[in-house]
């Protein structure tokens, strides 16, 4: 939990000054985080504290509740309504994500300038009222998209931004043993290992898993998304600068139907941001350090947000670690601090810097020795390195039925037997927890060539082994 957030509880009396000091006088001596201790010394409970951390935003009421000024919002809103035609202030508020009273006053703007003119209306109330955009608007609304081309919802704060993140911490979840276990209940993974990852998981900290190809690495990763608890705010865009920084990616965000806490109407919920799930980005071998970077549309003229960014408040996963088309090293200073200190810094083409939130669980998945990847440095930023290893025999035979199960092939002991006496152990095959489900794909390929079921066979398993295993 970081200070700011420690501030807040102060400042909203959740707890007294001391309440924090004896507090944090115990993490010393037991570990974990405040709020975990807080709850310990029974100074909070566990469900008010879940409540202080899922706070849903606010729909502003006024111009100055948005942190944006009246100019921006009204030119933002001629932007809009160069593709809209006749509009009412409802139209605008469902593209902009703002309330029809401030866009009341920016439109109202827009009219003094002879930017926009009423079109008619139905009643004597400005709901009613069709508005359109002049000659004059659309002039000046074409020199506006020269400057910036952006026409999405309005954005939000930096501050905001940085709040809204604090508050959602991937550090603030609390998972158990019982979560852990319902996820990960439909892969084939040891008691043993559940056990490492569990602590890893429920800490937010970064991992190294790493181990020989094919035995689950990217899969147990994708499943440790599935066991971040909740939702989270993403914003469509961000205001920094007087530039826009669109953050909300269809591609990595999932959005969830919005669920008013409280009984509160969704309208009071600030529609500028997005409830999704908790975001997982997983990138490979084709990242590069211009990929974490903000990214300036030449041709838009605005910013994307990078990777680790739309990350932020769930999981980033670097899948093949140390075959990316940059050097590990690259990466390691690039983010050595990110990971510290779990802040990160962005640079505009204006040259101005600024500060973010580094809030994820970041995991580097790899088929290498991470000592031959990154120097002790880096390890020792990285809190938890977990090895699979190859399945056991037990664990194989059962990914194999699952497999079978999965596919609708009958399983028959008898020519497994086969395959782990004539292939594995004939020829010193390894184990690997990817082959089950290759080498029944390759049953199932034969068949639908023939127009016949699969089913497991000898001849069907020699010519699967055949067709999959080189120099054997």
């Amino acid at each position: 939990m970081s200070r700011s957030v420690s501030q807040k509880m102060l400042k909203e009396q959740v707890v007294t000054k001391q309440q924090l000091q004896e507090a944090a006088d115990r993490q010393r001596l037991h570990g974990g985080r405040i709020d975990q201790n807080l709850v310990a010394l029974g100074f909070i409970r566990e469900d008010q504290l879940d409540t202080f951390f899922k706070r849903t935003p606010t729909a502003p009421e006024e111009v100055k509740d948005t942190g944006l000024d009246l100019d921006f919002i009204a030119d933002l809103t001629l932007k809009h309504i160069m593709f809209m035609g006749e509009f009412r202030l409802s139209d605008l508020s469902q593209r902009i994500g703002l309330s029809t009273a401030i866009l009341d006053e920016a439109v109202e703007l827009l009219r003094r300038e002879k930017r926009v003119e009423v079109r008619g209306a139905t009643q004597f109330v400005k709901s009613s009222f069709n508005f359109i955009v002049t000659e004059t608007g659309k002039k000046y609304g074409g020199e506006l998209m020269e400057i910036c081309r952006y026409a999405g919802p309005a954005p939000v704060t930096l501050e905001d931004y940085k709040e809204m993140v604090e508050n959602q911490s991937i550090r603030n979840i609390t998972i158990n043993d019982d979560v852990v276990h319902a996820a990960f209940s439909q892969i084939v993974i040891s008691e043993h290992m559940l056990r490492r990852l569990g602590p890893a998981i429920s800490s937010g900290a970064p991992m190294f898993i790493y181990g020989p190809p094919g035995n689950g690495k990217t899969t147990i990763a994708e499943t440790i998304g599935q066991v971040l608890p909740g939702t989270v705010f993403v914003p469509h865009a961000l205001y920094v600068g007087g530039q826009i920084i669109s953050v909300f990616d269809p591609v990595n965000h999932v959005p969830v139907e919005d669920m008013p806490e409280n009984g509160a109407n969704v309208d009071a919920i600030d529609q500028r941001w997005v409830r999704i799930q908790r975001p997982i980005v997983m990138t490979g071998g084709e990242l590069t350090l211009r990929m974490l970077d903000l990214e300036f549309n030449t041709i838009a003229k605005f910013y994307e947000a990078p990777l680790q960014m739309k990350a932020n408040n769930g999981l980033f996963i670097l899948d093949d670690f140390g075959r990316q088309q940059m050097d590990p090293q690259s990466l390691l200073n690039r983010w050595i601090i990110n990971l510290d200190r779990q802040i990160d810094f962005m640079s505009m083409h204006t040259g101005m810097k600024f500060e973010i939130p580094f809030d994820q669980m970041v995991i580097f998945a790899t088929n290498l020795d991470p000592k031959s990847l990154v120097d002790e440095a880096f390890l020792r930023r990285i809190r938890y390195k977990i090895k699979i290893e190859h399945p056991t025999e037990a664990q194989f035979r059962e990914i194999f039925e699952r497999v079978c199960q999965m596919n609708s092939v009958p399983f028959r002991p008898d020519v497994y037997e086969y395959l782990i006496e004539h292939w594995y152990r004939r020829h010193n095959i390894a184990f690997n927890a990817c082959h089950p489900r290759d080498l029944i794909d390759h049953v199932i390929d034969l068949a639908r060539f023939f127009g016949e079921s699969p089913e497991l066979h000898r001849d069907t398993i020699d010519h699967a082994c055949e067709n999959y295993f080189v120099d054997v």
